[in-house]
């Protein structure tokens, strides 16, 4: 770490005089503060340590002392104590915030959700005092679809260490929806609903996210009563854990979605059907909403916050969202602002210290959500009550054209993934000077940054990089920064790693998804867009396996061979682009023999990415299978996660309705999901040049759901949870052998889009190609 030290120092000192941002201060939300006592977040950092270096543990000493730095921020302090060094901070978090830091900066470590490298050397570094007060009241975490997409089968083990990550994080705020179904079903119970009302309403445990926002009830249930009990059991764990660090945990409240059966159990009640939402028909969608002046709507808000209150206290923040990509019945301002009431007054009506935090999604969709709309929703709930997540601050900002939410406070956040998607995209430049902009921009009311991905276990760069934009005083410069990272992740890499991230960053991390064409289902007229130059990414592949050669010790270091599969997986992705255009180029001539060579390639690049993934157990499908099988109490429910575990990242509804948009490159998953498939359309193609026919699409997709697609649903086969091979010996393998191939002029033609553009079409168009209607 001796050459980072002088940039070190440089922004040590700059850290040091940092000065509060100049955003709108709001005194409404002064109350949203732990409530744990100081000794109780202390030790709970201390614990936190402990998880992470062990006995080591006993080489700092920990202080929570509120009043160490401003009420409305978090400030650590770290001071060199003897052989041992203090970290003082404003809360268990802060301190947390604190020791990663010197852990990053100081000890050359990191702690990510794919690992940790977190050798300490055997005498601390020694630290002058530094003391760093974060930006911003907040520093918000999840989407919530989140929950769906990552968590879904997550136990106490996984939340544990995800804690501790959010933790060393900074992170202060965030959501916490687990259990929510058992609460909704004592109190509908408690208002004549019955338990058949409650299976028709719920989703399953893959899809519980869509249906607590009205976008669909009962795909892929009913819920089992089992599965609540233990969920309600979990919620406890995970909020006593967040609590005693000092986290703010963001509680689910009442967004207007009721069961069907409220027409029976209240007929004279208030209420419309929404539309349908992504291609599900009324069986599953066309969501029952109670009117906002409905008494019936205040009613059920109370009576939820009040149930939650008695089961494991409150926090006065709650997350609603009442049209998530859903029209509403009415553009009039009035019935907008009349909505906005409904919702805040049954919160209030459950406690009276209530804030409100919404996701600003839906206001993505331009048609419907135009300024008088937005401002009618907005300012109908009183100045400070509420907060809204800019959902997607990097690529479609809302605050800058609304006038900061209309003087409401704001998180500025960046969403970059959508459905889980693993493959290796992100703009750090726009990252890294966004949520500044954010800051000064005139009359801010942000009030903090957050993070917002449909799903994690990706890109760890982007959300590490993120993270830091809590306690930033400004840009930095990412070359160097970017080399730092490399360092951290690798105890101390080496000048062949140091180059593959700069390679890296020059690619990859300057541009959005390309799209992924061998997960998604063939099709004749498929094309895919590529932000950046390839033969950048090939040679970060290059330097990659080269690093392994130089310095054997990475072969030994879990982040680097997680890296080293992740861009052989990468490199691999984007080869198939041209393999498939040998396909389509050999099926227009009508010629058989190349299309059969093509098509051959195609195949055992698959087979051949497979048996790369199957070696590291973060890109196996048996994980999330595995994971899912844990919860069952009787063959039914086995039955019935596997299901849900392997609908939401295939065909996501009963026939495609979101096909492949929570698509994974896992192991398992291409040799047999995405290789049936293609052989299928392989075969399809060949027969159509034999026959002299012309490639009919329906017919091929009819055939492909019918016998791959929905018996893969089905299909209870188990999967491997372990890994297999030697991911090292793999990674040079597939090197040698595809290398040659990516030096075709086919390479090119790319970029063939700026990448602020392909990020903004993946965005959309992969939106729009799986239904969602979100413009």
């Amino acid at each position: 770490m001796a050459r980072d030290m002088a940039s070190l120092k440089t922004l040590v000192l700059a850290l040091s005089m940092v000065q509060l941002t100049g955003a709108i201060e709001f005194s409404s939300l002064d109350h949203l503060r732990s409530r744990t006592p100081a000794d109780v977040q202390a030790r709970a950092a201390t614990e936190l340590i402990m998880r992470v270096v062990g006995d080591r543990r006993s080489d700092f000493d920990i202080n929570v002392d509120p009043s160490s730095g401003p009420a409305d921020r978090d400030t650590f302090t770290l001071v060199q104590s003897g052989s041992k060094l203090s970290i003082t901070g404003t809360s268990g978090v802060a301190v947390a915030m604190g020791f990663y830091y010197y852990l990053k900066y100081y000890c050359g470590g990191q702690f990510t959700w794919a690992g940790q490298q977190v050798a300490l050397p055997t005498v601390l570094p020694k630290v002058s005092m530094v003391t760093v007060t974060s930006n911003d009241r907040f520093r918000y975490y999840q989407n919530v679809c989140t929950v769906s997409y990552s968590f879904a089968w997550s136990d106490w083990d996984q939340w544990e260490r995800h804690i501790d990550w959010m933790a060393l994080q900074g992170i202060n705020l965030p959501l916490a929806f687990t259990g929510q179904e058992a609460i909704f079903q004592r109190v509908y119970l408690s208002m004549g609903f019955t338990i058949q009302d409650m299976e028709a309403h719920f989703g399953g445990p893959a899809f519980l996210a869509w249906a607590r926002m009205g976008n669909i009830r009962g795909w892929g249930g009913p819920l089992p009563e089992y599965w609540m009990d233990r969920q309600l059991a979990l919620q406890h764990k995970i909020l006593d854990r967040m609590r005693s660090l000092g986290i703010i945990p963001v509680l689910p409240g009442f967004a207007g979605h009721v069961p069907a059966a409220i027409t029976r159990v209240f007929p004279k009640a208030n209420v419309t059907r929404l539309g349908s939402w992504a291609n599900f028909n009324a069986n599953y969608s066309e969501t029952y909403l109670l009117d906002f002046n409905d008494p019936l709507f205040t009613t059920i808000g109370s009576k939820f916050i009040k149930a939650m209150e008695d089961e494991f206290g409150i926090d006065h923040i709650y997350n609603a969202d009442s049209f998530n990509e859903m029209t509403p019945a009415s553009s009039d301002p009035a019935y907008l602002a009349s909505a906005a009431r409904g919702v805040y007054n049954a919160m209030m009506a459950g406690d009276s210290q209530a804030i409100w935090l919404m996701q600003g999604w839906l206001f993505v969709n331009g048609n419907f959500w135009k300024d008088p709309q937005i401002k009618a929703l907005l300012t109908a709930v009183p100045r400070g009550k509420m907060i809204i997540l800019d959902l997607y601050s990097e690529q479609s900002p809302i605050f800058s054209r609304t006038e900061s939410y209309y003087g409401q406070p704001f998180i500025w956040c960046m969403l970059h993934n959508f459905g889980g998607l693993n493959e290796m995209y992100g703009e750090l430049d726009k990252v890294n000077e966004g949520p500044f902009k954010g800051r000064n921009f005139p009359n801010s009311s942000m009030v903090g940054t957050g993070l917002t991905p449909e799903g994690i276990n990706q890109n760890e760069i982007m959300y590490e990089f993120m993270n830091e934009q809590a306690w930033r005083p400004g840009p930095v410069n990412t070359t160097e920064w970017i080399d730092q990272y490399q360092a951290q992740r690798y105890g101390g890499g080496n000048p062949s790693t140091s180059a593959a991230w700069d390679y890296l960053r020059q690619s990859v991390y300057k541009s959005g998804s390309t799209g992924v064409t061998i997960i998604h289902r063939p099709s004749i007229g498929s094309h895919e867009s590529v932000g950046y130059d390839p033969e950048m990414l090939y040679q970060a592949w290059d330097k990659m396996v080269a690093a392994q050669f130089t310095t054997t010790a990475l072969r030994g270091q879990p982040l680097f061979v997680y890296d080293l599969i992740d861009v052989s997986r990468n490199s691999l992705q984007v080869l198939a682009i041209k393999y498939y255009a040998d396909v389509i180029a050999a099926y227009n001539k009508s010629d058989t023999a190349s299309l059969r060579t093509a098509g051959a390639k195609m195949i055992d690049l698959l087979s051949d990415l497979d048996t790369l993934l199957a070696t590291d157990v973060h890109f196996l499908l048996g994980a999330w299978t595995g994971d899912a099988a844990r919860h069952f109490s009787s063959a039914w429910e086995k039955a019935l996660y596997d299901f849900n575990s392997r609908n939401q990242v295939t065909l996501w509804g009963p026939t495609g309705q979101i096909m492949d948009y929570a698509c994974k490159m896992w192991s398992g998953l291409i040799n047999r999901y995405y290789k049936p498939r293609w052989q299928l359309f392989i075969n399809t193609l060949i027969n159509c040049t034999q026959t002299k026919t012309a490639f009919n699409s329906g017919v091929y997709g009819q055939e492909v759901l019918n016998t791959v697609e929905i018996p893969f649903s089905y299909d209870q086969t188990d999967f491997p949870n372990e890994p297999e091979g030697n991911a090292i010996a793999a990674a040079i393998e597939f090197h040698s052998k595809y290398r040659p191939e990516t030096k075709s002029k086919f390479f090119s033609q790319f970029p063939n889009v700026q990448s602020s553009d392909a990020v903004e079409g993946f965005s959309y168009e992969y939106a729009k190609r799986f239904g969602r209607a979100l413009y």
